[in-house]
């Protein structure tokens, strides 16, 4: 078996909308590393897209699945429920940022805790506005792309959206956006598009995951929490790509130590099995009837059990210091590579272990550098590196490494990596 004959399968299967960056096919992964069909070896620095933040096939989680699987797969929670989706549901309010009264519910996907996010704020505020960010990314169901901040490739093709949604400048001090222009804009809005009273929630992700790895200033966060608490908006966290540790907090919202009215959490949550939550204010979580809020496959038992195994992993293993630290390992050795090339790497940024370097031309940060990222993706796979690219203009590239990545094979990975940016750079 073949990479290149398992690609040519695949594109006569899959729809074309659905690609994939690389053409490689794994065929087993252990924490930062992945194997392909052919024995090829690769350093993952994008963990699934931040899902394995307990890096691939962690003992503990796979010991879990096993157990839950010899007893049932599946009987849908809102029929027969069963102990494993309480225990975690339990665990989630635990850990969730402030001290207020919380309940939670399960899904399968980030798009659909959104979409529920939205869902409840409309039924407990009686209102139908939404305020998101340039930017966003949210999901790519009908609400979510309305929601998401970026036409290409999300939305283009795919309206119309659905009404009442609208979007304010997201603050990047680093492209000439303050915070104070921001909540002008943001008060703008309440002027000239909808009024205040009809604004049913602010969604807002602590760290712009697709729109660039761009962290929220505190003074940002408290000043939304403000306008909510004024106003009666819901406030939500889009805690997706930041929660689990990936920040260096459990969940990023508490850098700003403010406490969201609901929190999504999706991604790390469950070491890779698909599941979903929403946490949230019991008051605001109530507000739907009886039967409003679920779905078939919504909390499955197999995938809480792994979540449960998850939320062990990070306590025993202080994953979420870890993330600290890697995080420093990973700013200090891009900040070198960066004064090598102060022309092209226009910025390096990281909270814990959502790191990014933006590409510029001629170090100007309105000059984005698309194209060199797009080579650096497109190569990575030659010098055994898994990696990804984000960013309003495409010319971020992201690291996500697993929490539980040895400095070791950090290192190696980023070794790997600055031997792919000289090589294309010398080829451009």
């Amino acid at each position: 078996m073949s990479n290149s004959s398992l690609q040519e399968r695949k594109l006569k299967v899959f729809a074309r909308g659905q690609g994939n960056i690389y053409p490689i096919y794994v065929d087993h992964a252990k924490n930062a590393e992945l194997w392909d069909v052919e024995g090829n070896r690769y350093i993952d620095f994008g963990a699934g897209i931040a899902v394995t933040n307990t890096g691939h096939s962690h003992p503990k989680v796979v010991e879990a699945v096993k157990t839950q699987v010899e007893k049932f797969s599946h009987t849908c929670v809102m029929v027969n429920p069963y102990e494993v989706a309480v225990e975690l549901a339990e665990k989630l309010i635990e850990i969730a940022p402030g001290d207020s009264e919380k309940k939670a519910m399960f899904v399968s996907t980030g798009a659909e805790a959104v979409e529920n996010c939205v869902k409840i704020a409309r039924a407990y505020t009686g209102r139908t506005g939404v305020i998101a960010f340039n930017g966003g990314f949210h999901g790519r169901t009908n609400l979510t792309m309305a929601l998401t901040g970026k036409v290409a490739p999300y939305k283009s093709l795919f309206g119309p959206f659905p009404g009442s949604i609208f979007h304010a400048p997201f603050p990047i001090e680093n492209h000439g956006i303050s915070v104070e222009d921001s909540l002008k804009a943001l008060n703008n809005l309440f002027k000239v598009d909808i009024a205040v009273t009809d604004v049913a929630a602010i969604i807002v992700e602590p760290v712009q995951g697709e729109g660039g790895f761009y962290a929220a200033p505190a003074g940002f966060m408290r000043a939304l929490r403000k306008i909510c608490d004024e106003n009666g908006i819901v406030l939500i966290a889009d805690e997706i790509q930041t929660g689990f540790g990936r920040t260096g907090k459990m969940f990023c919202c508490e850098y700003s130590d403010i406490e969201p009215d609901l929190i999504t959490m999706a991604k790390g949550i469950a070491g890779g099995y698909p599941l979903a939550a929403v946490v949230g204010k019991s008051e605001i979580m109530d507000a739907p009837l009886a039967g409003g809020l679920g779905g078939t496959y919504g909390g499955s038992p197999v995938a809480c059990a792994a979540a449960l195994a998850v939320l062990d992993v990070i306590e025993e293993e202080n994953l979420v210091n870890r993330s600290v630290e890697l995080g420093a390992l990973f700013n200090s050795r891009l900040r070198k590579l960066q004064s090598q090339y102060p022309d092209v790497i226009g910025d390096v940024r990281n909270m814990g272990t959502m790191i990014a370097i933006e590409l510029v031309n001629e170090g100007d940060s309105e000059n984005p550098n698309t194209q060199l990222t797009q080579s650096i993706i497109a190569m990575a796979v030659e010098h055994k590196l898994v990696l990804l690219a984000c960013g309003f203009y495409g010319n971020v590239i992201r690291f996500l490494p697993a929490l539980t990545m040895s400095n070791e094979i950090a290192n190696e990975g980023l070794d790997c990596f600055e031997k792919l940016f000289a090589s294309v750079l010398t080829d451009v």
